[in-house]
């Protein structure tokens, strides 16, 4: 019974194995995943460890993985899953995996070098093709007009003159286009415009041989004379990183040297396919190697490091051996893909305590006793645990959440997350937001399933009220007997509700609350008194069953006088005095008639004079001897009050001085014979020891020095006050159920209101209609996801995550405790 309610059994061992099998051992513990090990060497410097030569071998080999792995995805293809459950390699296999994943790297990059190298060649081929193709066509006199000469004086003086023998040179290439005006600038401005510069944007786009991308280029066509000029051209040239090419001035030899690129573009073209077809076989042979080495060089890497934790001694034998402790242990709870997000609710407030109830929800399996010195699950099976947070954390969400539509919205939302869960692109997003989203899944698709049936409940769907089964009302009764005209009818499009006439209530409506309501001016009010009743219902019970719960932790720790000195007297405290309060509402809903409403008696007036032990007498009572009940239930709750103070701290004084007064004097003979006793009870307490906190064994001396009896008092002092004045603040503390609950359903009226009704009245045709309910719905759902969904949602879970923490849980979790971290090979993709 016990394995239902709390954390697994642990138990400390000294595993002693032989060198040749400890990589085996802690292999096969590796994949059961339930072993922590105790590092034994941590005065040892990391790089003076035993196998630090092998982690580092690992660690180079995940390097080259890594280098393989970008050039997979750089190519656009993906790494399927490893086929099965691959064990760790021997260690004579790493030899063997290294050699091949070096030599496949080598191989790759070589193949992706000549072929980067075909790529920039073939490139730089294109680029000369597209300089000579373009039909550059400068004119014989400069363009710009810098000076007041430069219109008139043209580039090349004139035939007969001192420079007729010389040459008109030509600089031809191609740029990147931003830079391109730049360039213009710079050659006319240091050149002095002795030059004619003429610039062409490429007429297609040409893959860049680094990013493969398609690019623009500007093509151009520089003429000079003189040397000088020149050597000032190619200087800026080389300076804005241009392509410069080979340019005849004939235009028919310009011509045979396009053809001859044009050829040559082609033949490597196929050249770079066939190096192309080289790489994706390459790259499949990668394929098959990456996925299952990865995860073997991993799981020996985690070898090698819970190996070098381990005390190196020779000639030792495989002998497993148990350690009595009186350390608490940690906590182990297993986890799957639906109870981990519940978990983590519970574990955000603190870990739970070894073996304490756990208010999470849970899937586990037990394992046996495994090694060095380490913690383990002990010997055991498949258990699950009971569901307390899985079931009330979504209910309390619902109360404060409850409408239909958006519960339906939340949880198709959280369904279409559950259904494409296995998919790797929804696995590797890497936005933070939907990684929250997405780890809670499970848990939003319980809070929208919830909310659906809260929402039924107060028949709610984006504020309005749905007709499912017939009303229990008959306006036709209050009408006859109200004697309203036509004139006051259509004057009032809402009415107020009086259930205390005649014929007018036919039956109570089958689910939920009667959709006549909706259409009540006395809606409000209404609701008012019933979700502010049924929210102290529901934190009474809900702080009851946190009572309740530290029963089972009190009988297994085996303390059963706080059976008697603390839990007994929180529940009469609890009960006694606001469980009579929700007896009062129950009993008043019972047995007070609609006839007799208006001279009801107050609740709320009833429980203040409780406590003031006095009587109103415009204040009846509901039923005959309340006064009487009340004062017991006072005193009776006073009276715990003391108990609670003093009743443990005096049984633990009392304990405390009975194995004080038990003690005698102790001779040499004694000694001998506690010799022999304290080696018995060891050997008893090795093989029957059991690791719970409170049974590892009787307290020694050591402990029996460290009892304080102040602190003790002060404790438990604490606990009383804060249990006491918690009952109270706490019980208010739920009434947040009420108030979300409304401020939900007013905001979704407020949003109906303003939005829909005001589109839906603003055209009677059906075209206008149509236009305008299009931007009108767009609104409304962009606002109802916004404020109602994300807002109110995250308003109204935080709220129940405080009720759990500080109202729920601290009535029998302590949340004092350490997670056990096992040796593990498993990936946790939950």
């Amino acid at each position: 019974m016990g394995s239902m309610f709390r954390s697994e059994e642990v138990a400390l061992v000294q595993l002693l194995l032989p060198t040749a099998a400890a990589y085996t051992c802690v292999s096969q513990l590796g994949e059961l995943g339930l072993v922590e090990f105790r590092d034994l060497n941590a005065s040892v410097s990391a790089f003076q460890r035993r196998f630090v030569v092998d982690v580092r071998r690992c660690e180079e080999l995940e390097k080259t993985f890594t280098f393989l792995q970008e050039e997979v995805q750089r190519a656009g293809l993906t790494l399927p899953p490893p086929e099965g459950t691959l064990p760790a390699p021997p260690p004579r296999e790493l030899l063997r995996i290294q050699e091949e994943t070096d030599r496949l790297a080598q191989e790759l990059r070589n193949v992706r070098g000549n072929q980067q190298a075909l790529r920039a060649q073939l490139h730089q081929l294109q680029l000369h093709s597209a300089v000579l193709s373009q039909s550059h066509g400068p004119p014989m006199a400069a363009a710009h007009t810098e000076g007041p000469s430069s219109e008139r004086t043209p580039l090349l003086p004139d035939a007969r003159g001192p420079h007729a023998d010389l040459k008109v040179n030509f600089v031809a290439g191609a740029v990147e286009p931003y830079k391109a005006a730049a360039l213009e600038r710079l050659l006319w401005r240091a050149c002095r415009g002795f030059l004619i510069a003429s610039f062409r944007e490429t007429e297609g786009q040409l893959e860049d041989p680094v990013t493969g991308e398609p690019a623009t280029w500007m093509t151009f066509v520089i003429s000079y004379w003189g040397e000088q000029i020149g050597q000032k051209i190619r200087k800026i040239t080389d300076c804005f990183h241009c392509h410069v090419f080979p340019y005849l001035e004939q235009e028919e030899a310009r011509h045979a040297v396009l053809q001859q690129l044009q050829q040559q573009s082609q033949e490597l073209q196929e050249v770079l396919g066939e190096a192309e077809r080289f790489l994706s076989q390459v790259l499949g042979r990668v394929q098959q190697l990456l996925p299952p080495g990865q995860v073997q060089i991993r799981k020996m890497k985690a070898v090698y490091l819970a190996l070098n934790q381990c005390s190196s001694e020779a000639g030792v034998s495989a002998v497993a051996h148990r350690i009595p402790s009186r350390d608490m242990p940690p906590t182990l709870i297993r986890t799957n893909r639906f109870t981990a997000s519940f978990q983590g609710i519970v574990d955000a407030y603190g870990v739970g305590r070894y073996r304490e109830v756990n208010p999470g929800e849970s899937h586990c399996i037990l394992t046996r006793d495994q090694p060095s010195q380490l913690l383990s699950g002990s010997q055991g099976g498949l258990c699950l645990r009971a569901p307390y947070t899985i079931i009330t954390f979504p209910f309390l969400f619902a109360v404060m959440f409850g409408d239909v539509g958006h519960g339906l919205l939340m949880f198709l939302f959280a369904l279409a997350m559950v259904l494409t869960e296995n998919r790797p692109a929804v696995k590797a997003a890497q936005n933070e937001i939907w990684q929250t989203f997405f780890g809670g899944r499970y848990l939003l698709l319980l809070m929208g399933l919830f909310s659906i049936y809260t929402g039924f409940i107060y028949n709610e769907c984006f504020s309005r009220a749905t007709t499912i089964f017939p009303s229990g009302w008959s306006v036709a009764a209050m009408a006859n007997q109200s004697g309203w005209s036509d004139e006051y009818l259509s004057q009032h499009p809402m009415l107020t509700l009086n259930p205390n006439i005649t014929g007018v209530f036919l039956g109570p409506y089958p689910f939920g609350i009667d959709p006549i309501w909706s259409l009540a001016t006395n809606h409000l009010s209404f609701l008012n008194s019933f979700k502010m009743k049924m929210s102290v219902i529901l934190g009474v019970t809900h702080m009851a069953f946190g009572v309740f719960l530290s029963i089972f932790n009190h009988m297994h720790f085996g303390q059963a006088h706080r059976l008697l000195l603390e839990t007994l007297p929180e529940l009469i405290f609890l009960l006694g005095l606001f469980g009579y309060l929700v007896f009062l509402i129950v009993y008043k809903w019972l047995q007070v008639s609609a006839a007799s409403a208006s001279t009801a008696p107050s609740i709320l007036i009833h429980f203040i004079n409780m406590f003031l032990f006095a009587q109103s007498p415009t204040n009846q009572p509901l039923f005959h001897g309340q006064e009487v009940v009340q004062y017991v239930l006072v005193v009776l709750a006073l009276a715990t009050v003391p108990i609670l103070l003093l009743g443990t701290p005096l049984y633990l004084l009392r304990q405390h001085h009975h194995r004080n007064t038990q003690r005698r004097p102790v001779g040499q003979q004694d000694k001998d014979s506690d010799k022999l006793l304290a080696s018995s009870d060891a050997s008893t307490s090795e093989n029957t020891w059991s690791p719970d906190e409170e049974k590892a064994g009787i307290p020694g001396d050591d402990e029996e020095a460290e009892f304080v009896p102040s602190e003790v008092f002060m404790h438990q002092a604490i606990h009383t006050i804060e249990f006491c004045l918690g009952c109270i603040s706490n019980t208010a503390s739920y009434l947040r159920l009420w108030a979300l609950s409304l401020a939900h359903a007013q905001l979704s009226e407020v949003l109906w209101a303003m939005v829909m009704r005001i589109g839906l009245g603003m055209g009677r045709e059906m075209g206008v209609a149509a236009v305008v309910l299009v931007p009108v719905f767009a609104a409304f759902a962009v606002l109802t996801v916004a404020i109602l969904l994300v807002m109110e949602g995250l308003s109204a879970f935080l709220h129940a995550l405080r009720l759990h923490w500080v109202e729920f849980q601290n009535k029998f979790y302590s949340g004092t405790g350490y997670k056990l971290s096992p040796f593990t090979f498993t990936v946790d993709n939950e």
